[in-house]
């Protein structure tokens, strides 16, 4: 990896997140440790765990063993003198099969090339990572003319299987994909911005979810990844096109340029369209920019009628963008001077940026996060009703010049085409998936009417080759009385008819855990024997993912809490996505872990000692902390250091072949699977552990650390973990700490604090401490 900027050293943390020996260089050793050291202090975590650090070393690119390396990423500065100097130098010290990629955003690959060796140039590709490099899923490869279909196809499989990312391979244009739609679409906002008359907040209201954007939108965006970034990659797009009309959006209006004279680009620089501001007591509150001043100004609430009205509208993305952009309020005309223009303008640019417009749709969706790509949002307004509206939107005050669409027959030419054709869509409905049809699981079996039953929280589908799956589909996966009823059902039919069982969603998160609104109001209404009913069957269920007779994996992703993790503890195996944060968060809503999760958590902890005679407290505590503190994991291989996965649990880098991989892991299991069963016998260490453990409950309280509450559920903790009114050390049956858990968690239900906090969760989404 050569270059420890920013990119570089974080591309190189990602690649020793996917087990990668990496030698990350730069100018001279200091500089490279200097690079390496600010990455390593980066938040969001550009690492899965600490461990990971251990296979990134750094150096001087004199000291380069070039010849050695599979593959080498240059990353410099982002200019094409010291680039083609550095790649003269590779050349003359590359191996015979070594790829040799670049890391550019923008310029011109083919430059690069040139006056290089043949053998060099058919092992050279652009590989534009997005930043930052373990969040942002996108990678566009950039294969110049010379460069071999081995190449591509080694860069695309290591991109993909090896560090998970999600490839499109691009023309060697200015920006590529991404950047060009992406910086396209945000500069026409930015100049929209200049011209008046929505200010910044209002803007990022009309450009965040409302049109299926993230919550971060315009101007947020922009903060966190850096003015300077988006005026650099302006200012290559302007010198590399001889379009007048592209050159004159991309260059800075009088606002934009007074932020950067500034140098106010964003949190990097501690100010940018927004500035967080200390009031009294400390409290932090975030300000925002008014240009006429270049003071920064209370924010206030966006009120816009047009907006709230877009929550229910149906059909997702598409019905809130085609209700927008069809509409006849003063949003509705910007966002078809933005948007609408932005997607003309993809119509009639997509053949010189891309292979297929599917690319396009699928850079924009991981490069930016759209919900839908560009086509996928013409097709949802129709072709007709988009060009009918921007035909007829006359320039309001001269603001954005002419309209986009004067004359018929300006229209894009793959959409008049698709006109002439007899459609008013590009694709035919259901025909683009951002994902390869062998990897679409789930929906291939829905595709397939393989429902085999279904109820409003989950459904049980037939994956084929004897393998079922229980998909989670209520909101936020939470689990109540229906999923539990598809969870039992998915056990019975695969034990019956198949040769084993995966759980999963489609969703970003696999559950948020146990649906706390149905415990909430029992314990309101003192529906006691409701509650341990519930628990009673919960635990069941769970359990019957262990003794099942066929393998029953969990491929779980995102979050994955409370009884999520549960269940996943239980599975035969995990397939857990890289990007997994699962953890035991009951002490946050006032309860524990009462679904098998404090006896399983003991258990696992019992397995850690090295004997039966060494000290069971160290290991005891590690759980009572896990499950105390409610510990999320960061990633996958931290949850494994957590204790909630195994070491024969599998890791999908990409999310994309998470439930590929999962029908593999039950595949490799089936043959000669045989059932798990309860533990004959889990050692408890009586009043010994339980009087450490709380013990160290009291100090934290006396010391502040907890509240009244937290010590009480501190204290059932440690109460179920010692074993509860045992004389002393010794052996209990799975059933007899089952048994503590329900009723620590029925006798938590009826506190009012816990009640409290369930409810403050409920409505707020955070967790309280009272």
């Amino acid at each position: 990896m050569v270059g420890a900027g920013t990119m570089g050293a974080q591309i190189a943390a990602h690649m020793a997140n996917a087990g990668v020996e990496v030698h990350l260089l730069d100018v001279d050793a200091a500089a490279a440790a200097a690079g390496w050291k600010r990455a390593l202090a980066l938040k969001p975590d550009p690492l899965f765990t600490p461990a990971h650090a251990a296979l990134v070393r750094t150096g001087a690119i004199d000291d380069a063993a070039f010849g050695e390396a599979d593959w080498i990423v240059e990353a410099i500065v982002e200019r094409l003198e010291p680039k083609r100097s550095l790649f003269e130098r590779i050349d003359r010290q590359r191996g015979l099969d070594t790829i040799v990629s670049s890391n550019t955003s923008g310029l011109p690959l083919a430059s690069l090339v040139e006056g290089r060796s043949e053998a060099f140039a058919l092992h050279f590709v652009g590989t534009h990572f997005f930043n930052p490099p373990r969040y942002m899923p996108l990678v566009e490869v950039i294969p110049v003319a010379a460069t071999s279909e081995d190449t591509i196809a080694r860069a695309r499989h290591w991109l993909d299987v090896r560090l998970g990312r999600s490839v499109v391979v691009a023309r060697d244009s200015p920006n590529f994909i991404a950047n060009h739609i992406g910086l396209y679409g945000l500069f026409k906002v930015l100049q929209a911005w200049e011209q008046g008359p929505f200010d910044i907040d209002t803007i990022d209201a009309m450009t965040g979810p409302a049109i299926g954007r993230p919550k971060s939108a315009t101007f947020r965006t922009i903060d966190i990844t850096g003015l300077d970034v988006a005026t650099q990659v302006a200012r290559n797009f302007v010198e590399r096109t001889s379009d007048a009309g592209l050159q004159r959006l991309f260059t800075m209006g009088p606002r934009i340029a007074g932020l950067v004279e500034r140098g106010w680009i964003g949190e990097k620089a501690g100010q940018g369209f927004f500035k967080r501001s200390r009031g009294a007591g400390g409290a932090s509150d975030i300000l925002v920019l008014d240009p006429a001043t270049f003071a920064y100004v209370p924010r206030v609430p966006v009120a816009r009628p047009v907006l709230d009205a877009l929550r229910d509208q149906r059909g997702g993305a598409g019905g809130r963008i085609k209700a927008l952009m069809l509409g006849k309020a003063e949003e509705s005309a910007f966002t078809r001077d933005t948007l609408g223009d932005t997607l003309l303008y993809t119509a009639r640019v997509w053949q010189t940026i891309a292979h297929d417009i599917d690319d396009v749709d699928r850079a924009m969706r991981w490069g930016f996060g759209w919900d839908l790509g560009p086509f996928e949002i013409i097709d949802a307004i129709g072709i007709k009703e988009l060009l009918g509206v921007m035909r007829a939107q006359a320039p309001t005050d001269g603001r954005l010049g002419e309209p986009a669409l004067p004359k018929a027959e300006e229209a894009p030419p793959l959409l008049a085409d698709a006109l002439a054709a007899g459609r008013n869509t590009i694709r035919t409905p259901g025909a683009f998936r951002p994902e390869p049809a062998e990897l679409l699981i789930l929906a291939g079996a829905r595709d397939r009417q393989s429902v085999v039953t279904s109820n409003a929280a989950a459904s049980v589908l037939d994956t084929g080759d004897g393998i079922f799956a229980v998909e989670l589909h209520s909101k936020m996966n939470a689990i109540g009385g229906d999923t539990l009823a598809m969870l039992q059902a998915g056990v019975d039919r695969a034990e019956r008819d198949g040769i084993g069982l995966i759980l999963a969603t489609q969703g970003q998160a696999f559950s948020a855990g146990a649906n706390l609104m149905l415990v909430l109001m029992d314990a309101q209404e003192g529906e006691w024997d409701s509650i341990d009913a519930m628990v009673r069957v919960f635990q069941r269920t769970v359990l019957s993912f262990r003794d099942a007779q066929v393998p029953v994996v969990n491929a779980i992703n995102g979050l994955t809490l409370g009884g999520a993790t549960e269940m996943a503890l239980h599975a035969a195996g995990v397939q857990a996505a890289a990007e997994t944060y699962m953890g035991l968060v009951e002490v946050g809503v006032g309860l524990i872990p009462a679904g098998c999760g404090t006896k399983e958590m003991l258990w696992r902890a019992n397995q850690q000692r090295p004997s039966r005679q060494a000290d069971a407290l160290p290991f005891v505590q590690k759980a009572f902390e896990t499950i105390g503190f409610g510990m999320v994991s960061t990633s996958a291989p931290h949850a494994r250091t957590l204790g909630y996965l195994r070491n024969g649990d599998g890791i999908s880098m990409n999310r994309s072949r998470l439930h590929a991989d999962a029908r593999e892991l039950v595949q490799a299991r089936a043959a000669g699977y045989v059932p798990g069963h309860a533990p004959a016998a889990i050692a408890v260490g009586g009043p010994d552990v339980l009087a450490a453990l709380t013990l160290g409950v009291h100090l934290a309280h006396r010391a502040g650390r907890i509240g009244d509450h937290d010590a009480t559920i501190g204290r059932k903790l440690a109460w179920i973990l010692a074993g509860g009114n045992v004389p002393h050390a010794t052996d209990e049956s799975e059933a007899y700490l089952l048994d503590l858990e329900r009723e620590a968690f029925l006798s938590l239900c009826g506190e009012p604090k816990t009640q409290e906090r369930i409810a403050y969760t409920l409505k707020t989404g955070k967790t309280m401490r009272n």
